[in-house]
């Protein structure tokens, strides 16, 4: 809504011819003295919530301006995004309905007319004003439906056993605790910068960039090593699970009306953007482009349960900027997605729990535990009552305490949906794995198949993430070595993972060329620091870098044929440990370390004194 406020001696409109967007009129104007005119301008886009902001503005300017009287006139050419005549005429009322507490009239809307005024002529006698609320485009109708929704809250015990979040002793689940606090009050705004934010600075691992939107991530060359790791493991996980990898578009047609009715189920917020002809959304998961594809092949039962997957790098949801910080919520993320066609509930419940289970799986293989998690169920009452067993089932899997959150209604696509929630130290949780039991999008977008008998047949659909978004998994990473500080260990990033598995600090320049052959017989992620520094500070440097595996090579040791090697992982803050192990038998823990892991090459120099720093 656009506003231009004049102070005026008098203004004087007189009514001339009416269009065909006019709404009922009788008289043929008026004048009005010592009064302020808003000549306002009805958007695309503008509901209650903008009125009543529009409202505050006028009414601040009025008491400034000591005006008990206002007159709003429509007035179309303050902008080139007009509302229809139907929303226009109805906010314009309801905008004078706000203005009640002052003399208030309104000009007719949708008149040709003719108007004198006498503007005062003060400092604040010409205002103008754009009243904007959340973009109508950017959220969606299960936004708006999830401030409505009304939620029971209860902890599911591991003998499956439910109790009121109010009468569970919380002793020894103090993180669970802290999760529950957390989901019930809905706060999701961060005013102080959690301990990864400075982890991923300093190991030049990513940064925000101040020259994209708020929400893009910049990642440096040890940090796209880290995400492109990941990117491998989980798709490898998902392909050995039996999904079929497949890519589609990041942007569809706001308009089509299949994919308008899902957008509108989906809580998240968009980014539109303006085609040729057309309005695009940019996708927030791989749902629309796989669903399309889905509804376009041809299913039989003997193909369930399908499962087809995608690494969408990227998917965007416009969050909002209180929530954004580091790599714990973006607005550009990257998503292990994979959707799986089932018969029916008995097949969709049996796959969910595999799928539970494949995500423990994942998360472990990466190096979050269940301990280093809390689990959420979501669950519609009727579901909840008609398949209390299988719910036990799903309580028995981590024999640990769930939070479950319980419904009345159906407000979203799924009856059940499962998240696997990391606490980190500011007390904040955000979901990694997650899966979901759709009952809604096959029948939205025409996916069948053909049963047993013949017949055509429409699918549930399971949403998957085994992992959640990347990011979000090196953001967990980064605030369990947080943990591990304050326990006090040694923070470090599982060794699969670390950018330098191994370096070799010569402790001297006699010593280069022998570390450079020694380098070379390592099979792993192997630097050499030969720069013209102390060894002690070479040393500092590998800690500070959390290097895995430190190999300090001097006389002794190339005499004697073995390394002296200090292990991170089984450090201390007070103590290191040190073992003296030939190459080959440090090549044999590297092996046990990362075995099953995908494996990618140093993303640096292998000699320290050819890098740059990217800080």
């Amino acid at each position: 809504m656009r506003l231009l406020l004049i102070h005026a001696d008098y203004i004087e409109y007189e009514v001339k011819e009416r269009t065909k967007l006019a709404e009922d009129f009788e008289g043929k104007g008026d004048r009005i003295d010592e009064v302020l005119v808003v000549f306002t301008s009805v958007e695309k886009g503008d509901n209650e919530e903008v009125v009543k902001k529009a409202a505050e503005e006028i009414k601040d300017v009025a008491s400034k301006l000591g005006a008990g009287k206002i007159l709003i006139y429509p007035y179309a050419h303050l902008s080139s995004n007009l509302a229809d005549s139907e929303t226009a005429i109805s906010l314009l009322r309801a905008l004078e309905t706000e203005l009640k507490d002052f003399e208030v009239k309104r000009a007719p809307f949708g008149w040709y007319k003719a108007f004198r005024i006498s503007c005062k002529g003060h400092p604040l006698s010409e205002l103008s004003k754009e009243i904007r609320g959340e973009e109508e485009a950017e959220v969606t109708k299960a936004l708006k439906d999830e401030k409505k929704v009304i939620s029971y809250w209860f902890i599911l015990k591991p003998d499956g056993n439910l109790v009121k979040v109010e009468d569970f002793d919380f002793t020894g689940f103090e993180n669970l605790r802290k999760f529950a606090k957390y989901e019930m009050e809905k706060r999701r705004a961060v005013d102080t910068v959690p301990p990864h934010v400075e982890f991923m600075q300093k190991l030049e691992i990513a940064d925000y960039e101040g020259a994209s939107d708020s929400g893009h991530i910049k990642f440096y060359p040890k940090g796209r090593l880290i995400k492109s790791l990941l990117e491998r493991f989980v798709t490898q996980k998902c392909v050995e699970y039996g999904a079929m990898e497949v890519e589609t578009p990041i942007m569809y047609d706001r308009n089509h009306p299949t994919l308008r009715k899902y957008l509108e189920r989906f809580p998240a917020r968009q980014y539109i953007l303006q085609g040729d002809k057309r309005e695009f959304f940019l996708r927030f998961a791989a749902c629309f482009g796989q669903f399309l594809m889905l509804s376009n092949a041809t299913i039989t039962y003997k193909n369930l349960p399908l499962k087809i997957y995608e690494l969408t790098r990227y998917s965007f949801r416009k969050e909002q900027r209180g929530e954004l910080v580091g790599l714990r919520r973006l607005r550009a993320f990257t998503m292990p997605d994979m959707h799986t066609i089932v018969k029916d509930m008995d097949q969709a419940m049996e796959e969910f729990l595999r799928q539970y289970k494949l995500s423990v799986e994942v998360l472990s293989e990466i190096g979050i535990s269940p301990g280093d998690y809390e689990v959420a169920i979501r669950i519609t009452r009727d579901f909840f009552e008609q398949n209390k067993d299988f719910v036990k089932r799903i309580a028995e899997v981590l024999q640990k305490p769930i939070l479950l959150e319980m419904w009345d209604h159906r407000f979203f696509y799924f009856v059940l949906k499962f998240e696997f929630n990391f606490v980190d130290a500011l007390e904040k949780a955000s979901a990694l794995s997650t899966v979901q039991i759709d009952v809604e999008n096959a029948e939205r977008y025409g996916i069948t198949f053909v049963d047993s008998d013949g017949s055509r047949k429409t699918p549930l659909i399971l949403h998957c993430s085994a992992s959640g978004a990347i990011e979000r998994v090196m953001y967990a990473l980064l605030e369990k070595a947080k943990f591990m500080l304050d326990a006090k260990r040694l923070p470090m990033l599982p060794v699969w993972l670390s950018p330098t598995q191994v370096r070799i600090i010569p402790v001297s320049e006699k010593y280069l060329e022998e570390a450079k052959k020694i380098a070379d017989l390592i099979q792993a992620r192997v630097d050499v620091d030969d720069r013209n520094e102390t060894l002690n500070k070479k040393i500092r440097d590998a800690n500070t870098e959390w290097i895995p595996y430190i190999v300090v090579l001097g006389e002794k040791e190339l005499k004697e044929g073995k390394l002296t090697v200090t292990v991170r992982g089984e450090s201390t803050l007070e103590k290191q440990k040190r073992i003296q192990v030939t190459v080959e038998e440090l090549n044999e823990i590297l092996r046990r370390e990362s075995e099953g892991k995908p494996f990618l090459p140093l993303p640096m120099p292998k000699l320290l004194s050819m890098r740059p720093s990217f800080r």
